[in-house]
């Protein structure tokens, strides 16, 4: 007897999973020169190898289709209540893409709207598909994070261009039991706005108008890598320790830490000042950069697909990003079946 049918509050369970990248590959090498650096400098403090960027044809809108579908065929049918696009980097300023994404999808008719929370937003993303479930507003969700982040990067700065990369992920949450394998935890979410300025694109929206063209500098992400670099590993480290608190486990309990994928070096600062082994740290940065919304749930699509995670293990999620916002959760791993 699930939560549903027992009166209690249903849990948001995990169902689907999937993901998708743009097919251009982008090593570092072929940005060094530019950037009058080497391949080694752009590793050694990123931990970035290549990234992958969209063609002038492929926005935002149609990678989380792709993504989407993908979610959609992994928890074994087409159909959900609603559709939640986290993305710092919308096909358009209006309309909103999620309603598009879900026509595109066959759901014509489904809630559908877009989230800004940079970075966060895939995990913002889950917590209001967990809430509106437990208010049994819907029975489903597809949360998809997706970024064109290479409409947005400078190609010439030294500080952006390397990091970060373009694509797609998605997952399906369902009602279901708060016990039950996949049922997402207590989230622990927060933002300080006193550092908007540390991620921020300087114009564009109402406060520094328009135009937007590939010469205007101030269209492009200016990043403050250091204190970014502090301040993540500050949040990271509360949210993910309240988040498994929470969860009645504590740090050395977790088999999985899947955490956002800003930087190499955050990974490892984190697992050093939680004393938790590298090894349960889940990477994918080395071959997509980051991908800002997209980062979590991809890494835990390819976390699947290579082997990295396996059903039953315990699980902690976490982001840190623009805004600046933060979030984190946990899981016991299900059974999935995502594209190989």
């Amino acid at each position: 007897m699930t939560a549903r049918t027992s009166g209690g509050v249903p849990a948001a369970v995990l169902c689907g999973l999937g993901s998708w990248l743009p097919p251009a590959v982008v090593p570092n090498g072929e940005l060094a020169e530019r950037l009058g650096v080497t391949d080694a400098w752009i590793y050694q403090r990123s931990g970035v190898r290549s990234r992958r960027r969209a063609d002038d044809g492929t926005a935002t809108v149609a990678m989380a289709a792709e993504a989407g579908a993908r979610a959609l065929k992994s928890q074994g049918h087409g159909q959900v209540d609603a559709v939640l696009l986290a993305t710092a980097t919308p096909d358009r300023v209006t309309p909103p893409c999620a309603p598009e994404v879900a026509a595109r999808l066959g759901l014509t008719g489904a809630a559908a709207v877009d989230l800004s929370a940079a970075c966060s937003g895939f995990v913002y993303g889950l917590s209001i598909a967990a809430g509106c479930i437990a208010a049994r507003t819907f029975e489903r969700v597809l949360v998809i994070g997706a970024e064109t982040m290479s409409a947005v990067v400078d190609p010439e700065d030294a500080v952006t261009a390397p990091i970060f990369g373009d694509g797609a992920a998605a997952a399906v949450v369902r009602a279901g039991d708060p016990g039950e394998p996949g049922a997402l935890g207590p989230f622990v979410l927060g933002s300080d706005g006193g550092g908007a300025e540390l991620i921020h694109i300087p114009r564009g929206g109402s406060r520094t108008r328009y135009r937007y063209t590939a010469e205007e500098p101030h269209a492009h992400v200016r990043m403050d890598g250091r204190e970014v670099f502090r301040r993540a590993l500050e949040h990271l480290d509360g949210a993910l320790t309240r988040a498994v608190e929470k969860a009645g486990w504590t740090p050395a309990e977790v088999d999985r830490f899947a955490v956002h994928q800003a930087n190499a070096r955050i990974s490892r600062s984190l697992a050093v000042r939680m004393n938790v082994p590298e090894e349960r740290w889940l990477s994918n940065i080395a071959h997509v950069g980051n991908t800002s919304a997209a980062s979590v749930p991809m890494l835990l699509d390819h976390a699947v697909r290579d082997g990295a995670l396996a059903a039953g293990e315990r699980v902690a999620v976490a982001a840190f990003g623009a805004g600046l916002t933060w979030g984190a959760t946990t899981l016991v791993w299900p059974e999935l079946s995502v594209d190989a």
